[in-house]
């Protein structure tokens, strides 16, 4: 049997390659032949209250970049929304992949509850701040 490139009969023995990952370990390299688990695009179904969004985002990514594409969509600032998957809150630094996220799963977006407060206490929620007093006239 010999190694260094060559092919060993029929088995299909070569080389070894290696690769340095960014957390400066060596690992073996991936068969990129065939597609494996965590890696291409996906589509993530995020659930809102009232609507359904279908997310393409690399399977490698994390929450954080998920948030930041829902931003676009929901029109919700990131520190606003808050990702839960299998019943669990996701910080923004998880990796889809590392967590299960799969293709076609489910994830369900809440807004805040404390930006939501303030913003029903400050008027920004497009109505008149809790507290304003009304100004009503009937005439007759």
């Amino acid at each position: 049997m010999k190694l260094g490139g060559e092919k060993a009969g029929s088995e299909g023995l070569g080389e070894i390659k290696w690769e340095l990952r960014p957390g400066g370990m060596l690992v073996q390299m991936r068969d990129m032949t065939g597609e494996s688990v965590g890696e291409g695009m996906i589509t993530v179904k995020v659930s809102t209250v009232s609507k359904w969004h279908d997310i393409s985002i690399e399977a490698t990514s994390n929450f954080g970049e998920l948030k930041m594409i829902l931003s676009l969509v929901t029109s919700l600032e990131t520190r606003e929304q808050r990702l839960l998957f299998k019943g669990k809150e996701r910080e923004d630094g998880e990796y889809l992949h590392m967590v299960g996220v799969r293709d076609k799963d489910k994830v369900l977006l809440l807004e805040d509850p404390a930006t939501k407060e303030r913003k029903l206490l400050y008027g920004l929620a497009g109505g008149p701040a809790i507290g304003t007093p009304c100004s009503c006239t009937i005439s007759v």
